[in-house]
């Protein structure tokens, strides 16, 4: 793999469904595509669209892969496209970067074409075998999602702040829950009811907090029976998990702790963006060289670590963009705002910045041979915040300790990334603090920092010195 971006960081547009020209042109300079991998298939997806209409859904009727192709202005002929269903291509996307020669694959998204939910079987020198599947309605994407809404939060975006909210209250609801919408099947489940448009004002007296603390554990519960199912169903002691909710590092972390595999990997995009390398994994049928999340635009200039502890010692926070742009949602150190863990009032600090939520945590980055002796994880390493840990003295970096006394820790090496890992060993050597906060370089609402012209109008806008 050569190159892998987002468009919403070209157009400035979060979430933008469109590739943008800035992308492809970037693309190209590495040379001209003989073949094009399509991460779904799109003509089953027009019968779910046709079913979703009875039901009164809106739906596109204009990205039929070759018209929309063609409507790019590519300079070059289009090459033959070849399609791959949306649940396999998350399911390559993660099993052919995971190194493994075979695994257990957990896909749960809201909506492929018809699938939802599904278990597979990989092996590198046979490939990819269903085991088992769910399909539209029965959806746990779709579930959270409308229980994101409920929360008052938008959905298909602000899962991940359901998530964080859940450490704030108790799970009332899990019956209720099981009672109205969902019926735990292990290795599954099954929707009460299509819940594709919401559940409305559902428990209308209920706190918000309870609410998502009750769906979350319904997730974990789901996740966690489809994982023991997994390992005996595939008699692998590998797991890969992928889709969207293979975001939810705090059910990651609860599949890991019942300790039934060796080994977890989790690819750094597992949502549909990271489809795009499991569509090329599935063309060409085998593992790909995985180089990295670092994949995206190149910022060429140089970062010095010892001007980044400098102005960490004086102003608490700076921003970093330097490198090439990760690639997934989170910033793991080429586009990211670094700031001082140990300060009570950082968190509020950072998040005035960005724009959001008090509540909402941040995550440490410290190296990977300290790691185990601040946090309990419960994998041997996390570089892509994946997983959640008890830090084990929260008050000594209180602005990456969440209101559970958990952290989304990132760790890192000095082979996975030199100059972060020279920054926090400098950092260290001047403080005694082994970590850092880091998070995202963007405003809340706005991708993350593409360019440097980027970086440095986030850096004007906020008031932050970005390096």
């Amino acid at each position: 793999m050569v190159f892998a971006a987002h468009s919403e960081r070209y157009s400035r547009v979060k979430n933008d469904p469109r590739l943008h020209p800035g992308l492809l042109a970037e693309a190209l300079t590495y040379g001209r595509p003989e073949a094009i991998a399509w991460y779904e298939r799109p003509f089953l997806k027009k019968v779910r669209h046709a079913r979703a209409r009875q039901w009164g859904h809106a739906v596109a009727l204009d990205d039929v892969p070759q018209r929309y192709l063609r409507t790019l202005g590519l300079p070059f002929p289009l090459p033959p496209v070849s399609f791959v269903g949306h649940h396999e291509s998350h399911a390559m996307a993660g099993a052919a970067t995971s190194g493994f020669s075979d695994a257990a694959v957990i896909v749960a998204d809201a909506i492929g074409e018809f699938d939802t939910f599904t278990i597979w079987r990989y092996c590198r020198e046979s490939g990819l075998r269903r085991l088992y599947r769910r399909r539209y309605p029965d959806s746990l994407g779709l579930l959270y999602s409308a229980f994101t809404r409920r929360c008052g939060f938008r959905p298909n975006e602000d899962e991940y702040i359901i998530m964080g909210m859940a450490a704030f209250g108790r799970p009332r609801y899990v019956e209720e829950i099981q009672r109205d919408w969902i019926a735990i099947e292990p290795p599954g489940f099954r929707l009460r009811r299509n819940v594709h448009r919401g559940i409305g004002d559902w428990l209308p007296n209920a706190d918000a907090a309870d609410l998502a603390a009750s769906i979350q554990a319904v997730t974990e519960m789901v996740q966690r029976n489809a994982a023991q199912w997994a390992r005996q169903a595939s008699g692998s002691r590998n797991l890969v998990l992928m889709g969207g909710v293979a975001l939810n590092c705090v059910a990651n972390s609860a599949i890991s702790a019942d300790g039934d595999f060796a080994d977890i990997w989790i690819f750094p995009n597992p949502g549909d963006a990271g489809s795009s390398m499991g569509a090329a994994a599935a063309h060409v049928a085998g593992p790909v060289r995985w180089p990295g999340p670092y994949l995206g635009t190149d910022i060429q200039r140089a970062l010095d670590p010892a001007a980044v502890v400098r102005l960490l010692r004086s102003e608490g926070i700076v921003a970093v963009a330097n490198g090439r742009a990760e690639f997934g949602p989170r910033a793991l150190g080429n586009r990211s705002i670094l700031a001082d863990p140990r300060p009570p009032d950082m968190k509020d600090r950072v998040n005035r910045i960005k724009g959001r939520e008090r509540f909402r945590p941040f995550a440490p980055v410290i190296p990977l041979e300290l790691a185990h002796a601040e946090f309990d994880l419960p994998v041997p390493a996390s570089p892509y915040m994946q997983f959640t840990a008890r830090c084990r003295e929260p008050e000594r970096h209180a602005a990456v300790v969440h209101v559970d006394g958990t952290s989304r820790v990132q760790t890192v090496t000095a082979e996975q990334h030199p100059v972060l890992y020279e920054i926090l060993r400098a950092w260290r050597a001047e403080t005694g603090c082994p970590m850092l906060l880091n998070t995202s370089l963007n405003s809340r609402g706005e991708p993350l920092v593409n360019t440097w012209d980027d970086a440095l109008t986030f850096g004007r806008r906020e008031a932050v010195t970005v390096l």
